[in-house]
């Protein structure tokens, strides 16, 4: 009796043919999949609109974080591109009192919640909603769900769109959305990527998510290197103390942020006083005369050296 063998015993040699057959049948991922930029298999599942809808927009909560600052936007797809309805930057936050950069935003939760609630009333108020829908005015972190009132206009509903961005529990993209939820925004969601919630003991507490949305656990390090190394708490937060904002001033800072928001969210564009100045580094293009003329100064140079 003879053992069946297996197929690696079966076929010692597995060779990988990619001949010219192979690569003829070759196609390329398209090109923001190949600079990973875009998650196309999500993307498909959040611009798909039934057809019973007809050609209604399915809009997004786009929330990306680059090296300076949170951009968010209420976006919804059309064949040929994205139509952006609203957007908001976290350095905008610094016309609303969170004046710790002159230039460019800050990225931390507190911000990315601020943002959030920044694009909510923005998009609501350009829709006319923003004095049915005020949303949750005070930041408890508790859990909030926009509701339909008695009038005929539903809640504006939007889709969280985090592209590649990881969804670990306390991640900053549920802070610009709890954001925009608390600002009067639609969003099916559930608390247990909020920051307080336990997996393991399945319970959620509001009053961390809280602490995070005021930045107390900012203040709470800042604190720690004012007693541990001074040294490092001077040049890590250099732009905060040259504010004038110690740990203790940063909860009145954030609760001041939102109320100014909530009191006009409206944008306003940025005028120039001088037109910036065009540097062109670019070196004119030389004809085969004056590539050679250049040339040859350049062996005559040597020559003489």
């Amino acid at each position: 009796f003879l053992a069946p063998r297996t197929p690696q015993e079966a076929m010692p040699y597995i060779k990988v043919v990619k001949n010219n057959a192979y690569y003829k049948r070759y196609q390329v991922k398209f090109r923001r999949r190949r600079e990973c930029k875009t998650d196309y298999k999500a993307r498909r599942g959040l611009i798909t609109q039934d057809k019973t809808k007809y050609n209604s927009p399915k809009y997004r909560l786009v929330v990306r974080f680059s090296n300076k600052e949170v951009t968010c936007q209420i976006a919804h797809a059309t064949l040929t591109s994205d139509v952006i309805m609203a957007c908001a930057y976290s350095h905008e936050l610094s016309r609303y009192g969170a004046n710790i950069y002159s230039k460019g935003g800050q990225k931390n939760f507190a911000a990315a919640y601020a943002t959030g609630l920044l694009l909510a009333r923005r998009v609501l108020t350009k829709l006319g909603l923003d004095k049915a829908y005020v949303g949750q005015t005070v930041a408890d972190g508790k859990n909030y769900l926009v509701e339909q009132e008695d009038d005929d206009r539903r809640p504006f509903y939007v889709l969280l769109d985090v592209g590649l961005h990881y969804t670990t529990t306390g991640a900053r993209v549920f802070g610009a959305m709890k954001g925009a939820v608390d600002g009067g925004l639609e969003i099916p969601h559930k608390n247990k990527r909020f920051p307080g919630y336990v997996q393991e003991k399945s319970k959620f507490d509001s009053r961390v998510l809280r602490k995070y949305i005021f930045a107390g656990h900012v203040a709470e390090y800042m604190t720690l290197l004012q007693e541990k190394n001074p040294e490092k708490y001077e040049k890590q937060f250099s732009r905060y103390i040259a504010a004038g904002k110690g740990p203790e001033d940063l909860e009145k800072m954030w609760t001041d942020v939102h109320a100014n928001i909530r009191a006009d969210p409206t944008y306003t564009k940025v005028v120039r006083t001088k037109e910036p100045v065009k540097v062109n580094n670019n070196r004119a293009k030389l004809n085969n005369k004056q590539r050679k003329h250049r040339v040859n100064l350049k062996i005559a140079k040597a020559s003489t050296m």
